[in-house]
């Protein structure tokens, strides 16, 4: 599969976790319409495929950058109409990422600016190495966040903070990501990928279905009153119920051995 596509590579560090790699390293990684283009392919093919992956880690080719955002050298001198055909293939793109069944778990090597910021936001949770900078610069460029940025961002440090990171357009540290909650864990350089595929690996042991069920209970449930969101989360659970792999973790526990869940 991976020869097919310009921009990314795939990689199977661990069973069942997927690792996705944004391969334009001369240019930053850098989000360009091919690369939107193979982004949103991949992640379409994987929501199709329950079998396909458990766990995905998104990372970066290099050291310095994640992703730099938009690819503003291919930008320059689009007409109007052209500019709203590539950003649509980005808004598809970025759907697809926070639809993703699997859980996605977004390793930032390096600076995540711009559309790189969104593309991290839209993971269900981010591991960054120590130094690196976000930013979300649109306003200094006289556009303004447009594949999730101004969604994603206040749902990660609630609105006063983002409001001020998003109209200044400063730049801001991972540590301070961090701390205000953005970031999950600070890694070492080195050892940030194989940290997040740790991570991957362990959720990808357990059962795929309930972990499916428990994502979209999380994801759709917190759009919800708590009254919804609770029918929401019993509606997710039946559907564990009548499963082999919820038979196979009663008896797992009972014989008193790890569980083998299939999928099904």
């Amino acid at each position: 599969m991976s020869e097919r596509y310009e921009t990314i590579t795939l990689a199977r560090p661990a069973d069942d976790v997927l690792l996705v790699t944004l391969n334009r390293p001369a240019a930053a990684n850098a989000l360009n319409t091919r690369m939107g283009l193979d982004l949103l392919d991949l992640f379409t093919e994987i929501a199709a495929s329950p079998e396909f992956c458990r766990a995905v880690v998104l990372t970066g080719a290099g050291q310095k950058a994640f992703c730099a955002g938009g690819d503003l050298k291919e930008r320059n001198g689009l007409t109007d109409a052209a500019w709203q055909a590539q950003h649509l293939i980005f808004e598809r793109m970025v759907k697809a990422l926070i639809d993703c069944p699997m859980p996605l778990i977004a390793a930032v090597n390096g600076s995540a600016y711009g559309g790189g910021c969104e593309i991290a936001l839209a993971c269900d949770f981010i591991y960054a190495a120590r130094g690196v900078r976000f930013a979300l610069p649109e306003v200094t460029l006289g556009i303004m966040p447009g594949a999730g940025g101004t969604q994603t961002l206040p749902r990660a440090l609630g609105e006063h903070r983002a409001k001020e990171l998003l109209l200044t357009g400063h730049p801001f540290a991972a540590e301070d990501a961090a701390a205000w909650g953005m970031v999950n864990r600070l890694c070492d350089p080195a050892a940030l990928v194989s940290d997040a595929i740790e991570t991957a690996s362990a959720i990808a042991a357990n059962a795929p279905i309930a972990i499916r069920q428990a994502k979209r209970a999380m994801h759709h449930g917190l759009g919800l009153s708590l009254a919804d969101g609770m029918l929401f989360e019993v509606e997710a659970y039946n559907r564990m119920v009548p499963t082999e792999d919820r038979r196979e973790g009663v008896r797992a526990f009972n014989e008193k051995r790890r569980p083998v869940f299939v999928g099904r």
